[in-house]
């Protein structure tokens, strides 16, 4: 007999509920993986090249955005019914809402409030990245309509 994968009440959970927790693992890995390569960039585009924090965090994110779009759109959002080009620029204009958060966030915690441009990029990144899962899941590439994750 096969055994049935079951939550934590102990609710037998559907092949679906697994799929959606897998494909929201697998988003958070992928842009794990492109927010460490964001924050290597914003080191070294800050402290290598001498540019402004919020300057460089806007060039990273954007940079690392455009890898995130690769890797997801294989990886994450399988069964997407948008085009690559299409899918795409979804995916950048979703990014330019999240890059308002990331410029505002970081002029807010280091220019005003003077907090080291690392951390605070790490901060702003716990709202940017569920924003951009969501808006992505729902509205770009339309795998959802499905329950939230």
């Amino acid at each position: 007999m096969q055994s049935k994968s079951r939550n934590r009440h102990g609710k037998q959970l559907s092949s679906w509920d697994v799929k959606r927790v897998m494909r929201f693992l697998r988003y958070t890995c992928v842009g794990g993986g492109t927010f460490l390569f964001d924050l290597a960039m914003l080191y070294l585009f800050t402290d290598g090249f001498g540019w402004s924090p919020v300057f460089a965090a806007a060039l990273a994110f954007f940079i690392a955005v455009s890898i995130n779009y690769l890797i997801s759109r294989r990886l994450v959002f399988k069964g997407t019914t948008r085009e690559f080009k299409q899918g795409y620029l979804g995916f950048l204009l979703i990014a330019g809402t999240g890059l308002v958060i990331v410029t505002g966030g970081m002029y807010i915690m280091v220019d005003i409030l003077q907090w080291q441009y690392l951390i605070s990029r790490i901060l702003v990144s716990l709202i940017t990245g569920l924003w951009n899962y969501l808006l992505n899941l729902y509205v770009n590439f339309r795998v959802a309509g499905k329950p939230l994750l």
